[in-house]
C-alpha cells in the first residue's frame, strides 16, 4: 500500500517556531519526513511563556525562511491566526483556512492541501469539518486526539494521530518499538505529532533523537510526509 510496504511513518508539527530549524536538521539526519503546519499571518511574531517555572521562547520563523527550511518536507495550513474554529461563524472559518492555504501555496510554490486544527482540545467539530471539506482546497485535517494505535483511519477531515512525540514515561518510545517490531498484512501507520518548542522543556532533544534513531532506516517501512502517505493510498 505504501509503495509496496505495509507500514508507514509520518510526523506532523505545528506553529512554525524557530526550534523547527533544529528539528528539520534532526529529521533530515535520519531520513524522516514531516508535515509542518503554519499560520501565515504570524510569521516573525515573538512570545515568551512559562512552563515548570522557566521561561521558554515561542518565536515564529520569518516568512522568507519557509521555502528553504521546509524544502524536504511538506507545508500545510494551520489557519491565518490560530483561532478556536468552533467559536467562529461559517464565513470566518472558511476565510481562516482557505486564505492561509492560498498564502502558503504562494510561498512554497505548490498547492497546499493539508491542515492541522489549531488550538488544542475541542479545536474542531462536525460543522467545521463540513465547511472545510466543502468550501476549501484542504484534503485532510489532523486533530490532537492521539489513539495509541496504527490502524488506518477513513475520515480525512478528522484524522487522529497515533501519539504525541513526547508522551510521559517513555510511552512514545515504547509505541514506536511496538510498531517497528510488528508484522502485518494490513496497512499500518505510525503518525506522530507535536511542537518543536516542547523539546526545550527539560531539554528533551536527546529523547526525541533516540526515537528517530529507533525508527529510521528500516526496509519494511515507508517514510513520508502526511501528503505522501495519504497519496499512496489514494485518500487525497
Amino acid at each position: 500500500m505504501f509503495h509496496g510496504k505495509m507500514k508507514a511513518i509520518t510526523f506532523s508539527y505545528d506553529d512554525a517556531v524557530v526550534q523547527d530549524r533544529r528539528l528539520v536538521e534532526l529529521l533530515d539526519k535520519y531520513g524522516l519526513k514531516a508535515t509542518f503546519n503554519l499560520n501565515s499571518e504570524w510569521f516573525g511574531k515573538k512570545h515568551v511563556f512559562k512552563a515548570g517555572g522557566q521561561d521558554f521562547e515561542h518565536i515564529k520563523i520569518e516568512e522568507h525562511e519557509v521555502r528553504e527550511l521546509y524544502k524536504n518536507h511538506e507545508v500545510a495550513a494551520h489557519t491565518l491566526s490560530h483561532p478556536k474554529l468552533p467559536t467562529l461563524p461559517d464565513e470566518e472559518v472558511i476565510r481562516q483556512v482557505e486564505q492561509d492555504r492560498i498564502n502558503l501555496s504562494n510561498l512554497v510554490g505548490y498547492k497546499v492541501v493539508g491542515m492541522a486544527y489549531p488550538g488544542g482540545s475541542a479545536n474542531h467539530d462536525a460543522r467545521v469539518e463540513k465547511l472545510i471539506k466543502e468550501h476549501t482546497g484542504i484534503k485532510y485535517c489532523r486533530t490532537v486526539e492521539s489513539t495509541g494505535a496504527f490502524e488506518w483511519k477513513q475520515d480525512m477531515y478528522c484524522f487522529h494521530p497515533s501519539a504525541h512525540h513526547l508522551e510521559t514515561n517513555g510511552k512514545t518510545y515504547e509505541l514506536c518499538k511496538k510498531f517497528i517490531e510488528m508484522e502485518t498484512d494490513k496497512p499500518q501507520l505510525l503518525y506522530i505529532w507535536g511542537h518543536s518548542y516542547e523539546m526545550d522543556f527539560g531539554d528533551r532533544w536527546g529523547e526525541l533523537e533516540e526515537i528517530f534513531r529507533l525508527i529510521s532506516g528500516r526496509d519494511d517501512i515507508f517514510y513520508g510526509t502526511n501528503r505522501e502517505v495519504f497519496e499512496c493510498c489514494k485518500c487525497i
